[in-house]
């Protein structure tokens, strides 16, 4: 090894350098995480310190640009963005293998395309054979649509500098490769190199560039978590592969809200839009059964209609289960205990199963109501009126608090059809007498229950 270079040990987790290995990261506590790594000093020239070569400037003085986003032409990936791609942004999507990243990510270029603006798809990870028959099977097949499979960086900010196209995929950041660094792909060092540089030319040249990322098996994309504090924008593509719906959510966003989300039904054909989900999500839902309820559930501006199923039976266990899908199981365990003292249902011994219809994930607080009364129905192993809807915090002491933006849910819930609603009492209040459907203000949990479940 040259005198000018230098070995470090650094975590691929975290992203942590160290001068020794060592058997545990000191920063993250993850086991043989550290991975040897090269460095050699870049020469420095004068004049190239920046890459930008700009003056700083006083902010009022800059002439802010609006209306600078364009639309990629699927509805639901523009709400998830903010309403359209921004010029020089940089986007990282993550998901699980074989979710449908790239598939979306094809998609997406077609629409672009389909203005006759010319994108790139950089895929590190298949032949352009296999991009041009997935393209084909998708039906996105355009002259506007370049593919190339590289992993050398070098090569791809070339074809990014003398293309110019208007969109370009990086699939995925994990496989490029940096000459200049003498550790494998996927490494953090190459990771994070390859982000740095997309992100510079994705800024001189307003060209928006998205990162195709892996996700590890705690659910968090691979890599340091340096790379998503250098992106613009960090969305999650989520989903059972089980289930034909998926779900496109926003957790970064500097453009726009982090609340909204996307939904899309897989086909054979690729992606397709689901401009009403709660039509969707409540097309299967059988009627007349115990521990089925329906509420309201906001995404950023969009109230969806989701059902919520519970299934309460003895347990021969000595700590009943409490297995929760697509809800918060601290949150569920909260209101159980809540149920217990306020409702004087004994349901400690008991296991109980919570899902939510569908495979989508809930996690606002305004579905608590929901979660109480199909316990309760399953409980009382009475069916809730298929012509209800429920919706409402619950505290500790039992009292159904306000939720924010009722009367979004409401109408919502009186386009879906639904004759009757239980909302909290000082929320019913605030709001007015929409026609078409029975609102009921109620306190606290007991009373909810008195009103679903007369004696």
């Amino acid at each position: 090894m040259k005198k000018t270079e230098k070995t470090v040990f650094v975590c691929q987790a975290c992203g942590h350098q160290v001068l020794k290995w060592m058997g545990r990261c000191p920063e993250c506590g993850r086991w043989d995480a550290l991975v040897e790594e090269t460095r050699r000093p870049r020469p420095v020239s004068r004049g190239a310190l920046s890459p930008f070569q700009a003056e700083p400037v006083a902010v009022d003085s800059v002439c802010a640009e609006e209306g600078v986003r364009f639309s990629t032409h699927m509805a639901e990936f523009d709400r998830v963005l903010g309403g359209g791609l921004v010029p020089g942004s940089l986007v990282l999507i993550g998901g699980d293998p074989g979710i449908g990243k790239s598939t979306l990510m094809l998609q997406v270029l077609f629409g672009v395309a389909g203005k006759g603006r010319r994108v790139l798809y950089v895929s590190g990870e298949e032949s352009v054979n296999q991009i041009s028959m997935r393209s084909r099977r998708l039906q996105t097949v355009s002259p506007e649509i370049l593919v190339v499979s590289e992993i050398d960086m070098n090569a791809v900010l070339s074809m990014a500098e003398s293309i110019r196209p208007r969109v370009m995929v990086v699939d995925s950041v994990q496989t490029m490769f940096n000459p200049e660094i003498s550790s494998a792909p996927g490494s953090v060092s190459q990771v994070r190199e390859t982000a740095v540089r997309l992100m510079l030319m994705a800024k001189r040249t307003a060209i928006p560039v998205f990162l195709v990322g892996h996700v590890t098996k705690e659910g968090a994309i691979a890599g340091p978590r340096l790379l998503e504090h250098m992106v613009d924008t960090v969305l999650y593509f989520e989903g059972d592969r089980n289930h034909v719906y998926r779900i496109l959510r926003a957790v970064k966003n500097r453009f726009g809200s982090t609340n909204e989300i996307g939904v899309f039904e897989m086909k054979e054909q690729g992606l397709a839009e689901v401009a009403n989900p709660s039509a969707a999500f409540l097309s299967e839902r059988p009627s007349g059964s115990p521990g089925s309820v329906v509420t309201a559930s906001l995404e950023g501006t969009r109230p969806i209609l989701v059902e919520l199923q519970s299934l309460v039976s003895p347990s021969y266990l000595a700590n009943p289960r409490r297995t929760v899908l697509g809800l918060d199981a601290n949150r569920v365990a909260l209101l159980v205990a809540v149920m217990e003292k306020k409702m004087g249902m004994a349901l400690m011994g008991l296991d109980i199963f919570m899902n939510v219809a569908g495979g989508v994930r809930v996690d606002e607080p305004a579905v608590d109501l929901g979660i109480v009364t199909a316990v309760a129905s399953a409980f009382l192993d009475v069916p809730i009126s298929a012509e209800t809807v429920v919706l409402g915090e619950v505290g500790l002491t039992g009292e159904v608090r306000a939720v924010g933006h009722a009367q979004t849910r409401v109408a919502e819930v009186r386009k879906m059809g639904f004759s009757r609603c239980l909302l909290p009492k000082t929320t019913l209040k605030r709001m007015p007498k929409p026609d078409g459907i029975h609102l009921i203000g109620v306190q606290n949990v007991s009373e909810a229950a008195g009103v679903l479940f007369p004696r």
